[in-house]
């Protein structure tokens, strides 16, 4: 009798970057139990370390700036053919384009797929035609995978009040996609450091927040000549919120911000930081917040869906107003007069909190739930294989 194949699971995403790092946990419990993976998504420096854990990455075209018909097209046939060649036994889609295009091209070839919404962006802050047909594009997408989960609950609340669930019952809450908190450990400060180091982490857009977070840094440099405002993350990505290196060049030649550059281990820099810094105008569940809480950093970020559920006001950190630049500067300035034991009893909070809420092996369980569900399977089958 020949031996049953492996299970095989799709990841579908606008990069590879984000599979590797977001869900890096889930990947290794997949080939744990010798799951086949296949990573889609366009070609970028992870597919090394990715096929390095055993996942084999395919490339895919996918145009994130705009609404152009026919690049957009074009990367819903190259879904299609992809499954219709791998069959593979679930797909899960992550961010707007696969989460809409993967999840028709699944229905076209018959392939079982989840809808990941990993933070609605644009579709929920701007009021423009591209974000009216994205919703349209949505509401039809989404009658089509078994199950779409959300990482908060007023991203669901959204999608429910603008009806853009044909099958609301397939809805599921995911609060957060988790966090490795041994990766992810507490890292003292220097004792006696004479400055006060923010940092902001991520891609550099204007719906991060990123241009209030500079005119922020400009207001306090005078009042308080120990802060220093730093920015880490791409330049210029493809996102119709991108921020320019001109833009950055124009920052750092005033002595606002200084620029880090991009980087693929981010824990040295939150170890380097006093203080995390997002005033972003929406997200799902923000990985940056979730990594500088289990580091135990405390958090200043805006009172926006996505970062109110990471961080307790007060306690763990400071929400400000959204798109508020002195709001900001306010609770920046609250961090700046606090002392080294306040911060540090705050960062201890956040952590405390990433160990009871968002603990990755909790979404692992999750996925493999889910596996087993939609394919047959038994989650105490350690080789992953068909029954």
């Amino acid at each position: 009798m020949n031996p049953k194949p492996p299970l095989h699971v799709c990841m579908v995403s606008n990069t590879a970057w984000s599979i590797y790092n977001y869900r890096h946990g889930v990947l290794k419990a997949f080939r744990a139990r010798g799951i086949d993976i296949t990573v889609i998504a366009p070609r970028d420096r992870t597919f090394e370390p990715l096929a390095a854990l055993g996942v084999r990455c395919i490339e895919l075209p996918v145009a994130s700036k705009g609404t152009n018909p026919v690049q957009d097209l074009r990367t819903l046939v190259a879904l299609y053919r992809l499954y219709r060649e791998l069959r593979p036994d679930l797909v899960f889609h992550y961010t707007i384009k696969p989460n809409i295009y993967g999840s028709i091209a699944a229905a076209l070839a018959r392939v079982k797929s989840i809808a990941v919404t990993t933070g609605l962006g644009y579709v929920f802050i701007q009021q423009s035609t591209a974000a009216r047909v994205a919703k349209r594009l949505y509401r039809f997408a989404f009658r089509f995978p078994r199950e779409v989960w959300f990482l908060n609950r007023d991203d669901l609340e959204a999608f429910r009040t603008e009806a853009l669930l044909v099958h609301p019952e397939r809805a599921r809450l995911l609060n957060g996609e988790g966090i490795d908190l041994t990766m992810y450990a507490p890292h003292e400060s220097a004792p006696g450091k004479a400055t006060v180091d923010f940092i902001l982490i991520g891609r550099l857009l204007w719906d991060k927040g990123v241009g209030e977070y500079v005119e922020a840094a400009a207001a306090l440099r005078t009042r308080y000549p120990h802060g220093r405002f730093k920015l880490l993350g791409p330049v210029g990505v493809a996102n119709p919120s991108a921020i320019t290196q001109t833009d950055i060049e124009a920052w750092q030649a005033d002595g606002r911000v200084e620029y880090l550059g991009e980087a693929h281990d981010v824990r040295p820099y939150i170890a380097a930081a006093d203080c995390v810094v997002l005033p972003s105008y929406r997200e799902g569940v923000p990985r940056t917040l979730l990594e500088a809480s289990s580091m135990a950093r405390p958090i200043v970020a805006t009172d926006v869906p996505g970062c109110r559920e990471v961080v307790d006001d007060g306690a763990s950190g400071l929400l400000c107003r959204v798109r508020d630049a002195g709001d900001l500067a306010a609770k920046m300035a609250e961090i700046l007069e606090m002392d080294a034991a306040t911060r540090h009893a705050m960062g201890q909070s956040g952590r405390r909190k990433m160990m009871v809420e968002f603990d990755e092996r909790h979404v692992v369980e999750r996925y493999f739930r889910t596996l087993s569900t939609l394919t047959g399977t038994s989650d105490g089958d350690e080789t992953g294989t068909k029954r």
